[in-house]
């Protein structure tokens, strides 16, 4: 629990500060995030943001990464998973941040991997589930709250499956990243229950021991949330500073690997349900664009968040209730773990 505490607590502190100088030296330099016009069917209600600070989730993931560090100060030790993990976000932010620099470079809301960062992005998802199959013992099963009542699938499905989770979620959190304040506070909620899941498959191990190293990805859990919490100090609207896809990205890969690491696969659908609304949105209107000959959409526009800020709702109203979607899912979500692990230690001698 100590760890856990450092953890967050740490990654909270260096990630308001450091989202602080990262909105002097960006301001400085004149650097700021572009926003799609109305010529590239863009949300041009937002153009009033242009030119604000972008890249803060080199803040988060920066912040994350000395938190959990600093929490193995105290006889945890480094777990090779995590590090695999670590790997996996890093490369991901990395992409982010090539993407962003580009995009802020060329004065343009499209990087240049904007048409092939889908693709780059898939293909690194499937190394980063493969590093997992054979960097640690993980269960090679779809589950929803534990192994021993999964699906246990061959080893190439299983990374095949792995690999499309690591890829939409990822994908699932940039879509929703373009409300100030709504991807960093959802995912704020996300890991927070993954802190509690992880935790509690720590503690009991006789009924979660095909977890491995549950504890140390709690407190990269909690090293995340704590990032995302400090970074929303600046982020809430009206936002000083996006996080851009460094951060969307490094996040997305993170809550994926969470659900992966903790055999709660099938959970993911609820503690990331915001954004599977988000992502789905956009492709339930393209499919109906399509269908109709590219004469019609369901939505004014998409992502969703954006259909409600065109019918008449402030931007603040559409985050909140947002967040409050994303809570009650979340919540829902660790009531369904919790339910499983009482029905399961009430039958223990």
């Amino acid at each position: 629990m100590i760890a856990l505490m450092i953890a967050t607590a740490v990654s909270t502190f260096v990630s308001l500060f450091g989202t602080r100088y990262l909105i002097r030296f960006f301001r400085t330099r004149g650097q700021g995030q572009p926003i799609l016009g109305k010529e590239d069917r863009g949300p041009d209600h937002h153009m009033v943001k242009q030119g604000t600070p972008t890249m803060g989730g080199l803040a988060i993931v920066g912040a994350a990464f000395v938190g959990w560090t600093a929490a193995h100060v105290r006889d945890l030790a480094f777990s090779r998973q995590a590090m695999i993990v670590w790997a996996g976000v890093l490369f991901l932010a990395m992409m982010g941040f090539l993407d962003d620099y580009i995009k802020v470079r060329k004065r343009h809301n499209r990087g240049i991997f904007w048409k092939q960062k889908n693709y780059i992005t898939m293909l690194a998802s499937f190394v980063m589930a493969w590093g997992l199959v054979v960097g640690t013992g993980i269960s090679e099963t779809i589950s929803l709250t534990r192994p021993d009542i999964g699906i246990e699938i061959p080893t190439f499905a299983w990374i095949l499956w792995a690999g499309v989770i690591i890829w939409a979620t990822t994908n699932a959190v940039n879509v929703t990243d373009g409300l100030d304040g709504l991807a960093a506070g959802s995912a704020a909620m996300g890991f927070g229950a993954f802190t509690l899941i992880a935790y509690w498959a720590f503690r009991n191990g006789e009924i979660y021991g095909a977890v491995v190293n549950p504890l140390d990805m709690g407190v990269f859990a909690a090293a995340f949330a704590g990032g995302c919490l400090g970074f929303l100090w600046w982020n809430a609207a009206p936002a000083r500073i996006f996080m851009g896809d460094v951060g969307a990205l490094a996040i997305g890969s993170a809550l994926a690997f969470l659900a992966l690491t903790t055999d709660t696969h099938l959970l993911i659908i609820l503690i990331c349900g915001i954004n599977v609304m988000e992502a789905g949105s956009v492709a339930i209107q393209m499919a109906v664009f399509k269908a109709s000959g590219r004469k019609r959409r369901l939505f004014r526009m998409s992502p969703i968040h954006h259909h409600f800020e065109l019918i008449g709702w402030p931007e603040t109203t559409v985050i909140i209730r947002f967040w409050l979607i994303s809570g009650i899912c979340i919540a829902s979500a660790v009531a369904i773990f919790i339910a499983d692990f009482t029905s399961v230690a009430a039958d223990l001698p």
